[in-house]
């Protein structure tokens, strides 16, 4: 009678939870019920483009300006490779440097978890955000594999792009980079 009332108060438990699971938060191919990057990266940048991660670079065209600059506020749309068909999207916390910027998503290194300011290191050999490294929280360093990414969807209007759809890099001229540390200009 006991083992009866504990596979019964087992299975109500499950039910329960099963319900009470937001549904906004499954990808629309997954058929999990795990929170996905999708859903938590336009939530967090205000973002409005839906469907799976790949789709995201292909429908921010005229409607939200791209780039391969990371901005705070950023998504980063990587592309699918490898074991992941659909991609995966985040979005910048911070830059910070040249190759280097902290991400907020969901879904990367476990099932439906939330990481903020995990750290995305450029390992493009142009130096033109094509290709990434990101931290992998399980084994606590960064992932060996490296990411190909479309590039960066920004939310503002302030992405300056060339005509093949790239973000021109505003660097500024430096003559002497210590004098101009010393001096606060950096």
């Amino acid at each position: 009678m006991i083992a009866m009332k504990t596979v019964t108060m087992t299975l109500a438990l499950a039910l329960a939870a099963s319900s009470l699971a937001p549904a906004a938060h499954a990808s629309s191919n997954s058929g999990s019920d795990v929170l996905q990057c999708v859903p938590y990266a336009r939530d967090v940048t205000g973002i409005r483009i839906y469907g799976d991660a790949y789709t995201w670079w292909g429908q921010a065209a005229g409607k939200y300006p791209r780039g391969h600059e990371p901005r705070v506020g950023a998504v980063m749309a990587i592309r699918p490779y490898g074991n992941s068909r659909l991609g995966h999207v985040a979005a910048v916390s911070r830059v910070v440097d040249d190759r280097t910027v902290l991400l907020r998503h969901a879904n990367w290194s476990s099932p439906g978890q939330i990481e903020n300011d995990v750290r995305a290191v450029d390992v493009s050999p142009q130096n033109d955000w094509s290709e990434v490294r990101i931290w992998h929280g399980p084994s606590q360093q960064l992932g060996s594999r490296h990411w190909p990414l479309f590039g960066f969807i920004y939310k503002d209007g302030k992405g300056d792009l060339n005509k093949a759809g790239r973000s021109e890099r505003k660097r500024p001229e430096r003559d002497d980079l210590i004098g101009d540390i010393i001096a606060g200009r950096l």
